[in-house]
């Protein structure tokens, strides 16, 4: 059995340390609360909850230089692509700042698909 990793930071008050799931559940709360993402990818709908289905839509890896980040999801049909992946970005990266405060080395938002009305 394989032991769980721990990201640890160190701050002012002492050690922190946060599990692997621990920052899935926290960047798939922040692309729950995200504009136009209706979805994440291989999930059949986005529930405000995620009781642990989002490990295959959400990669997080902890490196040397910080945490990166993959997210997939899908998209409300008609919206600008673009601007939804933006607000994912921003979304993610304030609550995880502000919850967190680990340095991000690398966030990627990939668009799996687009959902008609």
């Amino acid at each position: 059995m394989e032991r769980e990793r721990y990201l640890v930071a160190e701050t002012e008050q002492g050690r922190v340390s946060f599990s692997h799931d621990a920052i899935v559940g926290l960047v798939g709360d922040a692309v729950a609360e995200s504009y136009g993402v209706v979805a994440l990818s291989g999930e059949r709908r986005l529930p405000r909850l995620f009781p642990r289905g989002v490990g295959k839509s959400i990669d997080v890896d902890f490196r040397d230089d910080g945490l990166a980040i993959e997210v997939r999801v899908v998209v409300e049909h008609g919206l600008k692509l673009a601007e939804v992946a933006d607000a994912v970005r921003e979304r993610v990266l304030y609550e995880l700042e502000r919850m967190v405060g680990l340095p991000i080395a690398a966030f990627e938002v990939r668009i799996e698909r687009v959902r008609d009305s």
